[in-house]
């Protein structure tokens, strides 16, 4: 019997590998007739030392994280996936990525990037994909090529 996965999370933090992981996400979603379910997580905790919080700077991020969602979420019914759904969430991005929202949702399989956005998080307390590979219950799947599993290089900006 092969197996088959039925429900997808997708964490997306507006990176080049969130992007690829989302690619290889609606592929795999559509082979097993599965559902994704699309998480970006504002981790709260960046605005804990800002003096002046602004609650206006947590609005704008926000709605870039709508959008970002949103565009996605059209590019996966342009491709004909017809079960997806997103979450924007507000805390810490390890737990609600590897254990909160599997269990929420009934997560078989958490496809991620092999890196995000924040390089200083990464140095000074690991990566949350790390994280996630490690203490996830369900199957987790980090995505580091194309959907030819050819390793491409990040675009420069």
């Amino acid at each position: 019997m092969l197996q088959q996965y039925k429900n997808i999370l997708v964490p997306i933090d507006g990176s080049f590998e969130a992007e690829l992981a989302f690619k290889k996400a609606v592929e795999v979603a559509k082979r097993n007739k599965a559902a994704i379910h699309l998480v970006h997580v504002i981790d709260t905790r960046a605005f804990q030392n800002v003096s002046s919080f602004d609650s206006t700077m947590v609005e704008q991020i926000t709605e870039k994280a709508k959008e970002t969602v949103k565009s996605y979420v059209k590019t996966a019914k342009d491709a004909g996936l017809e079960d997806i759904d997103y979450s924007i969430e507000y805390g810490a991005p390890k737990a609600i990525i590897a254990t909160d929202f599997p269990k929420k949702l009934g997560v078989d399989l958490i496809m991620i990037g092999a890196t995000g956005l924040n390089a200083m998080e990464r140095l000074l307390i690991g990566s949350v994909t790390e994280y996630v590979t490690r203490t996830a219950a369900c199957d987790v799947l980090v995505v580091r090529t194309d959907l030819d599993n050819k390793t491409i290089k990040k675009p420069r900006k």
